[in-house]
């Protein structure tokens, strides 16, 4: 387990994914009127140590905690903190259904450009049931699969097979470049290192990156 703090209120932790075989990254964000959890991972090789400091923090705030999930792939921990901290789950819309497939109840489903607790908006990524998360105050945006880091302190568009398969790549160039429109100074993927440096410009590469691949299929 790793955690680190990426500007005032905002951290992410590391747990370690048995399905993955990896460690995966979680955000915790806090302002005056909420905690905000984002794909949230008990670390299994240290879920004592983390969940008492977890709750320290839940405790001083004294603000009520709210469960962001970008993608159906990553209930991982929200139910059992939901019920720790009773607290609500949100989820895009249109991932609800397979969520709950997985055993876990959204009590509020969003569409993207909903804005949500903390602040936090949802914009759309180019597939369909996924959603990032932009974090005005730090002006970071949290990706759940459709950007990995790449070690290397940049970032990438995630493999072929797990893009829709009409449209593929091309399907991300629109929404990547009004992301970076928003001009960010963090990018917080939950595969990979995140992005502390050059986050518009990288995320406009990729668009651009993207179009490319919508013309190549013109």
């Amino acid at each position: 387990m790793e955690v680190a703090e990426l500007a005032p209120g905002l951290w992410r932790w590391t747990g370690w994914h048995e399905e993955w075989r990896e460690q995966v990254g979680c955000v915790y964000y806090e302002t005056a009127e909420a905690i905000v959890l984002i794909d949230p991972l008990l670390p299994p090789e240290d879920a004592e140590r983390f969940l008492s400091a977890l709750d320290r923090d839940v405790a001083k705030a004294a603000a009520p905690v709210h469960l962001l999930l970008t993608v159906y792939w990553h209930v991982r921990s929200a139910t059992a903190l939901s019920e720790r901290y009773t607290g609500r789950i949100w989820a895009p819309r249109a991932a609800r259904p397979a969520i709950e497939r997985r055993g876990v109840a959204v009590s509020d489903p969003f569409t993207p450009g909903a804005e949500l607790p903390g602040g936090l908006r949802a914009y759309p990524t180019g597939r369909g049931s996924e959603v990032a998360y932009w974090l005005a105050g730090p002006r970071a945006l949290v990706f759940g699969d459709v950007l990995l880091g790449d070690e290397q302190g940049g970032i990438r568009i995630c493999p072929d097979s797990w893009l829709p398969r009409q449209g593929g790549r091309a399907r991300l160039a629109g929404p990547l470049a009004d992301l970076a429109r928003l001009e960010p100074l963090l990018l917080v993927p939950s595969h990979g290192a995140p992005v502390l440096t050059e986050a518009s410009a990288r995320l406009s590469a990729l668009s651009a990156e993207a179009a490319r691949n919508r013309s190549d299929q013109g």
